[in-house]
């Protein structure tokens, strides 16, 4: 798909359900492939219709699992004020995590295959057992843990001007980029999650600050959040499963080849290096 239909209501808009989800694929579709960031999706989808979003979202990744991609977990997005002030954006979101978008300590991350990209400092959770129970909780979430990483997420816009509404960053999977995950894992025994302070540094230089209690007030909360969402849309965690918590403090732009570091609290560092083109 690369052109939108051309079934249109008296709005102009593509006319029926099918045509404006297939039009916002197309959209985002065509972004992701010239690397040109587009106008929003929610001019097919309304600002608040997050279903419609999240059938856009699931089609865009059945796209990319046909084609050799896999996935390897879920990420969170918008969970810190911080973060939700920034887009007026009021509510967390989630998205699907591929193999080719993850990375490990210090190797290095194309900066080509970003549009628009921002860092931001997270915690990994990496699970141990299926989350796919309704109505699961933190008691869940602290059981089915198997470890945790630090993490650095770029996230990602295919919206111009990251001009976004709640419904143009659920399409396009959470504005996800690619993660950096630490290579030390630590227990979840005994640790309280919201109390974790985050520095991030770019090119040795702190420019953002957080705290476990940002990410809708714990890590482990926000996870819980996403397992209840993904069972309810029947598409559960399951062991093996890498998620990304949310951001705990503000993200920063990538402006150009860099080095970011994060340091959490008691869970170690992990480094994200941004380079022109890799070796």
């Amino acid at each position: 798909m690369t052109d939108a239909p051309d079934v249109t209501d008296a709005t102009g808009r593509p006319g029926t359900h099918a045509a404006r989800i297939d039009a916002a694929v197309a959209r985002l579709t065509t972004a992701a492939a010239t690397g040109a960031p587009c106008a929003p999706v929610r001019e097919f989808l309304g600002g608040t219709d997050i279903d419609a979003a999240y059938e856009v979202q699931r089609l865009i990744a059945e796209a990319r699992t046909a084609t050799g991609a896999r996935v390897v977990g879920a990420k969170i997005g918008l969970t810190a004020p911080a973060v939700q002030q920034q887009f007026g954006v009021f509510q967390p979101d989630f998205g699907v995590l591929f193999d080719d978008l993850t990375f490990a300590h210090t190797e290095p991350v194309p900066l080509r295959r970003f549009l628009q990209p921002r860092a931001e400092g997270e915690i990994a959770f990496v699970l141990g057992r299926d989350l796919d129970r309704p109505g699961a909780n933190v008691a869940d979430v602290l059981r089915a843990t198997e470890f945790v990483l630090p993490a650095i997420e770029i996230v990602d816009s295919r919206i111009a001007d990251w001009d976004l509404a709640i419904t143009d960053t659920v399409a396009d999977n959470a504005s996800s980029g690619a993660v950096v995950l630490g290579t030390t894992p630590y227990p979840l025994t005994g640790r309280d999650l919201s109390r974790v302070g985050m520095t991030l540094q770019r090119d040795g230089e702190p420019v953002s600050f957080g705290a476990g209690h940002a990410c809708l007030g714990s890590p482990v909360v926000a996870v819980a959040w996403l397992a209840r969402e993904l069972v309810r849309r029947e598409r559960p965690l399951r062991a093996g499963d890498v998620v990304m918590s949310g951001a705990l403090g503000p993200m920063v732009p990538v402006t150009g080849p860099g080095r970011f570091r994060l340091a959490l609290d008691g869970l170690g560092e992990v480094e994200a290096v941004i380079e022109e083109e890799t070796k």
